[in-house]
């Protein structure tokens, strides 16, 4: 399993409403099938010391493995991409993330 963070910064406007009423049902639609296994979304409040969030959002996507978040892309990934400008014009980042084991 990988976690995959999409991350928003804090900037730009961004309609949380748009994001969670049809790009995160998208994602979850588009995806499912080719290996989503879970889809969280985050919104930044702020930082230890009380600065602003340098993420103002972030959808936190579980993958069976880093080979299923590249065929889920290769899939339908330009339709997805293509939605962000929707919703705002934050870059979004991408981080792939492996679980790390407790001893």
């Amino acid at each position: 399993m990988i976690l995959v963070s999409v991350m928003y910064p804090t900037g730009p406007s961004f309609d949380m409403g748009y994001y969670l009423s049809h790009h995160m049902p998208l994602v979850r639609e588009r995806w499912s099938a080719l290996g989503l296994h879970d889809a969280k979304v985050v919104k930044g409040a702020g930082t230890p010391d009380g600065g602003p969030a340098p993420f103002q959002v972030m959808a936190l996507l579980t993958f069976a493995s880093a080979e299923a978040f590249q065929k889920a892309v290769a899939a339908h990934g330009n339709e997805i991409f293509a939605d962000i400008p929707n919703f705002t014009q934050a870059q979004a980042q991408v981080q792939l993330n492996d679980f790390a084991e407790s001893p």
